[in-house]
């Protein structure tokens, strides 16, 4: 399977805030929208990082509460990891995995189309090795 199915069947909504937001701000875009990143864009739309729960939560670690009134440049990932709509989704984990990120921008001729998350990526895994259980069971059976 290739990230292109993935945002085929969950959407590619792209939430985003920009490098002067509070993070309080996007922490109220995380929240509302349930998710564990958003895109940080300029004033022109381009992405200029991500900002995920992880990275709050390393800042509130450092600064604590102060952190919710720091801007969103301040905190976030500038220049993140991206993968393109034809990749699959083994290559997503193995680089998900070596990296250590929970969520990667899917990029498409230079332009943010979409935001997979390594829950994505497990749950499409789950559904191709049952899809090959009942598959086998079927040829076995048969």
């Amino acid at each position: 399977m290739k990230v292109k199915h993935i945002l085929q069947s969950k959407g590619a909504d792209v939430f985003a805030v920009k490098p002067d937001d509070t993070i309080e701000a996007a922490v109220g875009v995380l929240n509302s929208k349930n998710i564990g990143a958003v895109m940080v864009c300029d004033d022109g739309g381009k992405a200029v990082g991500i900002l995920s729960e992880r990275d709050v939560v390393r800042r509130l670690g450092e600064k604590g509460p102060e952190t919710l009134a720091m801007r969103v440049s301040e905190c976030m990932t500038a220049n993140p990891y991206t993968c393109a709509p034809d990749e699959t989704i083994d290559d997503l984990m193995g680089r998900m995995t070596e990296k250590r990120i929970r969520h990667l921008p899917v990029q498409n001729a230079g332009k943010i189309i979409g935001v997979i998350s390594i829950g994505d990526v497990v749950k499409r895994k789950i559904e191709e090795a049952e899809q090959e259980a009942a598959a086998l069971k079927e040829y076995i059976n048969s």
